[in-house]
């Protein structure tokens, strides 16, 4: 008995000892929001609140203690973001991951982004604002990594700690660039279509523009099979560690259609969620300066932000920034290539990939005048057949850091204005309005033109010279609106109008979100903060109910059994909400998925109807080519003797769906709620691990929205019918001008990356609900409301 009790007391205090180790560990793992703390190379004290959500709030007596100040806090929140972004570039993710992350390095090494970082770098004013508020900002990141605080993530992998360089910062925004693209993933799609079937196949899909009616109004031949292409980009970019772009909301009310007279700006921009999430806020003020933003881990300037003068943000323009060319070797030497003017040798770069627990792995990539050869970078691609990658990004010059300095410091919109044309690439919509009543809105992007007989949907010709780029724009081509006579800008990532009788060439998104956003607002004309903030969480599609009356007219009623014909009844009366409680998506989601399965997959493939569900253009598709019944696609082309039509293939489709879903939810169509099929979680790297899931994860929650509503919780379609949601809105924020002192935001998730802070999922939940928290301006609340860290000059 004794020996009992002594073995439990030795238990019990072996827990308790391991509790307390956990309770010193939670302790240094921690931020600190609170204290005084000594840093290098900053002039004066400099005073740092952390408000009730984590946001600091940034006083100094001058920009580049500030900026030292802002580095340093980001990083003690960020540092694990910071170091998977820095990696992605430079191939440098196998050194922590181990292979599983080889295709990924491979292929973005291969890109030629970090060339073309460096050359960036060497074209910087050196002593310029941009270069010293930057140079400024790493060196408190850097400082941060002498004397903070190892984040667990680093522990559990091995990681070591190294310095931030402004090589990192630029190779950061390029990655966002190449995020934002879509031809990557759909002109090899679409080469494999034509090449196999032909251009009637490809009317469906509305490339030239022509699906796209509600526009963004302007005040101002080869054997070798593709799909490959495609595959590839879109596994790396789903199986990336940090989040690819994706698209966004955004609208501008000039002061005639709001109740106070003053400008609101609204923006949520789309990207993949992830845990932490993308984005960063901090304010910072100084006797010469104000701004609180939204900061990318590892970069200085916020992509979004405001003040008391102007309020900015973004949406992804969408525009056609790479084209594919295929080249062709000569025959007696592979290091040549066919050009218009005869042989011309490839360009070569040679890269070594570091890989945990195994050995080096070295790269030869050739580089053709378009740019680099794909078919050593991703898998499935002949080697005797190049296609290189022309992309916008690599081959003008880069002014990011110039451009985001610009944005986020000017003194006018005219200043604004020209900080947008610094930007090369990505194509942006950038959004802007100011406390003088101004609204507008400008393309970013070097935008260029083809011959009128070259198709950029497709895989161009590389050796005839007849496909080349034949003309850059001047920016004041690129589509824009300012102060238009309907009192409102606003982007959904749909098609600008035409200039100068030119539709510009992207892979746009339907006009859903676009048309439910213009249908809102110009039935109102006293919109205020209340009311935006009901309109940027509205989960009604304009056109799924007009899709829904197109589908149920080719059934046959008295062929439908009891539980069919009350899933029609729940349709019938259904106004396009995707909320909780709703059934109807559950039922559309489901018939809309086994419509496109029954109608393209036979003809695609099962990849490569994987892959055409990854691209915007099957969004336009579902709308219009229900409509056609002369459609080449509703055929079952494996059926002999055969020939199916659109009646078949829908109603096949229909009944499909209801007993998928009776085996899924039950016999009852009351049961088959929303909420029970469309659900979220914020996943970290390391959450992956089943062990490690709960502490790094955050969630799951069931949500509303849902795929091309304003609020846009998109999802993948999948056979199983529960629809994981891959992403939406990164932030919701509004800027109200009559009370720019309590603007409204919201994050997915926290502020903070660092698993043991408070402020690591403290969004969530407000969030999902469609609320929000203020963004503070007012001096005297954020001091009541905050903990206070002192930064004082560390003695030399």
């Amino acid at each position: 008995m004794k020996k009992t009790k002594k073995g439990l007391l030795i238990f019990l205090f072996l827990i308790l000892g391991l509790i307390g180790i956990f309770v010193i560990y939670d302790l240094y793992q921690k931020p600190k929001y609170e204290g005084k703390l000594p840093l290098k190379n900053i002039q004066k004290e400099t005073t740092v609140y952390f408000d009730d959500f984590g946001v600091p709030h940034i006083y100094a007596t001058n920009p580049k203690d500030a900026m030292v100040a802002l580095g340093y806090v980001h990083a003690q929140d960020r540092l694990w973001q910071m170091e998977l972004l820095r990696r992605i570039v430079p191939g440098r993710l196998s050194e922590i991951f181990g292979s599983v992350a080889l295709k990924n390095d491979k292929f973005f090494v291969g890109l030629g982004i970090e060339e073309a970082s460096q050359q960036a770098i060497k074209n910087l004013n050196k002593n310029g604002p941009a270069y010293q508020l930057t140079m400024a900002y790493l060196d408190g990141i850097n400082q941060y990594i002498e004397q903070g605080t190892t984040p667990v993530e680093f522990q559990l992998l091995g990681v070591k700690k190294q310095k931030f360089t402004i090589d990192d910062v630029y190779n950061i925004f390029g990655y966002m660039s190449f995020s934002f693209a879509m031809a990557q993933k759909t002109d090899p799609l679409l080469t494999d279509i034509r090449n196999k079937y032909g251009m009637d196949y490809l009317k469906d899909f509305g490339i030239d523009g022509s699906f796209n009616t509600t526009r963004i109004r302007i005040a101002k031949q080869k054997s070798q099979e593709y799909t490959a292409i495609s595959k590839s980009i879109a596994s790396l970019l789903d199986q990336s560690p940090v989040a690819p772009f994706v698209g966004s909301n955004s609208w501008v009310i000039a002061p005639p259609k709001t109740k106070n007279k003053k400008v609101i700006f609204a923006n949520d921009p789309h990207i993949n969620f992830s845990q932490p999430g993308t984005w960063y806020e901090a304010h910072i003020s100084t006797p010469q300066f104000e701004l609180y933003g939204c900061y990318l881990a590892g970069t200085p300037f916020p992509l979004l932000g405001h003040n008391r003068d102007y309020a900015y943000g973004l949406t992804m323009f969408e525009n056609d920034d790479v084209d594919f060319y295929q080249e062709e070797n000569n025959p007696k030497n592979s290091n040549q290539y066919i050009t218009a003017k005869g042989f011309q040798n490839y360009s070569i770069r040679k890269k070594t990939i570091k890989v945990k627990d195994t050995s080096d792995v070295n790269l030869t990539i050739k580089v053709s005048q378009h740019g680099p050869v794909m078919n050593d970078l991703l898998t499935g691609l002949k080697s005797d057949k190049p296609v290189a990658m022309s992309w916008i990004y690599t081959q003008q010059p880069i002014s990011s850091i110039e451009a985001i300095y610009a944005i986020s410091h000017s003194r006018s919109m005219t200043d604004f204005q020209n900080g947008v044309a610094l930007i090369a690439a990505p194509g942006l919509n950038v959004m802007y309005g100011d406390a003088k009543g101004n609204v507008g809105w400008w393309a970013s992007g070097k935008l260029y033109k083809h011959n009128p007989d070259v198709n950029t949907n497709f895989i161009l010709d590389g050796t005839s010279g007849k496909e080349e780029i034949a003309t850059y724009l001047d920016f004041s081509k690129n589509p824009s609106g300012v102060n238009p006579d309907w009192n409102y800008v606003y982007s959904a990532n749909n098609q600008p109008e035409a200039i100068d009788g030119f539709l510009y060439p992207g892979y746009y998104l339907p006009e859903d979100r676009a048309k439910r956003i213009t249908q809102l607002l110009e039935e109102k004309s006293d919109w205020d903060k209340k009311s935006v903030s009901k309109m940027i969480v509205d989960n009604t599609s304009a056109i799924a109910p007009i899709v829904v009356k197109s589908l149920i007219s080719n059934l046959n009623f008295n062929s439908l059994s009891k539980t069919e014909k009350e899933a029609i009844t729940i349709l019938e009366g259904w106004n396009g909400s995707n909320n909780l409680k709703d059934v109807a998506p559950t039922i559309y989601n489901k018939w809309i998925y086994l419509y496109l399965k029954n109608t393209f997959q036979d003809e695609l493939g099962s990849d490569g109807f994987k892959q055409f569900l990854g691209t915007h253009i099957m969004k336009q598709v579902v709308a219009r080519q229900i409509l056609n019944v002369n459609s080449p696609w509703w055929d079952n082309i494996k059926t002999k003797n055969q020939k199916e039509t659109r009646t078949q293939i829908i109603a096949q489709s229909f009944k499909e769906a209801i007993n998928d879903l009776e085996k899924q939810l039950g016999k009852n169509p009351a049961d088959w709620e929303w909420k029970k099929v469309h659900i979220v979680e914020y996943e970290h790297p390391i959450g992956k691990i089943a062990l490690l899931r709960p502490f790094f994860n955050v969630g799951p929650f069931a949500v509303p929205g849902s795929n091309e509503v304003i609020n846009n919780q998109y999802f993948d379609f999948v056979e199983d019918g529960f629809y994981k949601v891959k992403g939406g809105p990164s932030s919701r924020r509004i800027i109200d001008f009559s009370d720019i002192e309590n603007s409204l935001g919201i994050l997915p998730t926290g502020q903070s990356g660092n698993p043991f802070s408070t402020h690591y999922d403290d969004q969530a939940e407000l969030y999902n609900a469609g609320k929000f928290r203020k963004m503070k301006m007012n001096k005297e609340e954020i001091i009541r409301t905050s903990t206070k860290l002192i930064f004082y000059p560390k003695k030399k």
